[in-house]
C-alpha cells in the first residue's frame, strides 16, 4: 500500500496513474487503487506526453464529472415501488427453482 506523509500524518494515496508502453511506437495509462485493483485503463497514445496530457485530463474532469446512469431502466410493479434486494445482491431477473 503507497503512502505519503503530509504535515508529520500519514495518507493513502486515492490512486495511481501508470504509464507503460504498448509496441514501439504506443504509450497507455493505467490508473490503479492503492489495493492494485486495476480501475481505469486509456486508449492508446502516439507519445508519452500526450499520455501525460491523457492523465491530466482525466484528472480534471473526474472531480468535476457528472455521473450518467445509461442502463437499461427497470420494469417497477404496480404499486410504484422496486421490491426490497439483499445487499450485494446482483439477481434483477426471476427466480428459477431446480426440479
Amino acid at each position: 500500500m503507497q503512502r505519503r506523509m503530509f504535515l508529520g500524518r500519514q495518507h493513502i494515496l486515492a490512486g495511481t496513474f501508470e504509464i507503460a508502453e504498448a509496441g514501439e511506437d504506443s504509450y497507455f495509462f493505467k490508473l490503479t487503487a492503492p489495493d492494485g485493483t486495476v480501475v481505469a485503463v486509456s486508449p492508446l497514445f502516439n507519445t508519452i506526453k500526450a499520455a501525460a496530457a491523457g492523465i491530466n485530463a482525466v484528472r480534471e474532469n473526474a472531480a468535476t464529472g457528472l455521473v450518467v446512469d445509461k442502463s437499461r431502466p427497470r420494469k417497477t410493479p404496480a404499486g410504484g415501488r422496486e421490491p426490497a434486494r439483499r445487499p450485494g445482491s446482483a439477481r434483477t431477473g426471476p427466480r428459477r427453482t431446480s426440479r
